[in-house]
């Protein structure tokens, strides 16, 4: 099977040690490769079949998670992940919100990051478990109702936009729902959904609920549609 990837970095030295991860993905690896983020939205605009796209989030023409939004809004059947030597949880955080379905540190090693390439291309999504567990930053101070439920998620490395998500799984609604109650792309919440069984380690939407339940992170289910 022949992948096509690109591959966007401005420093070649980490494009040449990156076309060596890529190659182990498949026998037959097209890689293409831009240097700023202009020249990668063109490649991508050339490229249509695009499999796999590994974008750095500072680069030229790069206005950090923001250029995230803008590729994945322009290509959004293109599996998009984040390579980046950032390891800063709101980044990671805006990453995931805005489309990205992986995240992958530049310290981590070949084999990492090939089993985490691996796991997209399968469909799936890929978060470092170590950088999603830190407390994330918190963009604004969260009203008093809201404060209990919160602090629990924090301790599980769940994000505010993820207990939302948790909350509307327990109703019973499908992701295409969820997308449209929280106003972001079915993708997003795919990610979203992903992250909080990680973070819960559970396997299913039913396990998902019935946990965030018993630990106190989601309200009770209403009377009416349910997950179960």
């Amino acid at each position: 099977m022949k992948l096509q990837v690109l591959l966007a970095d401005d420093h070649a030295l980490f494009r040449d040690g990156m076309r060596y991860v890529l190659q182990q993905l498949s026998e037959q690896v097209d890689i293409i490769c831009a240097g700023s983020f202009d020249e990668a939205m063109q490649m991508a605009e050339n490229n249509p079949a695009l499999d796999l796209a590994l974008l750095d989030l500072h680069m030229p023409g790069s206005e950090g998670v923001t250029a995230i939004r803008i590729f994945h809004n322009r290509f959004p059947a293109i599996p998009l992940v984040v390579v980046s030597g950032t390891d800063q949880r709101s980044e990671i955080e805006w990453a995931m919100e805005y489309g990205a379905m992986g995240f992958i540190s530049k310290m981590s090693s070949g084999k990492a990051m090939v089993n985490a390439l691996r796991e997209v291309l399968d469909g799936g999504i890929f978060f470092p478990p170590e950088l999603m567990s830190r407390s994330p930053v918190l963009k604004s101070e969260p009203r008093t109702e809201e404060r209990n439920a919160q602090n629990n998620g924090n301790k599980f490395g769940l994000t505010k936009r993820q207990l939302e998500a948790l909350q509307f799984l327990a109703e019973g609604l499908s992701n295409k729902e969820i997308a449209l109650k929280m106003n972001l792309a079915e993708g997003t919440i795919k990610v979203h959904v992903a992250a909080t069984y990680q973070a819960l380690q559970v396997n299913s939407r039913m396990d998902a609920v019935r946990k965030a339940q018993q630990l106190g992170l989601i309200a009770p289910v209403r009377e009416g549609r349910n997950v179960f």
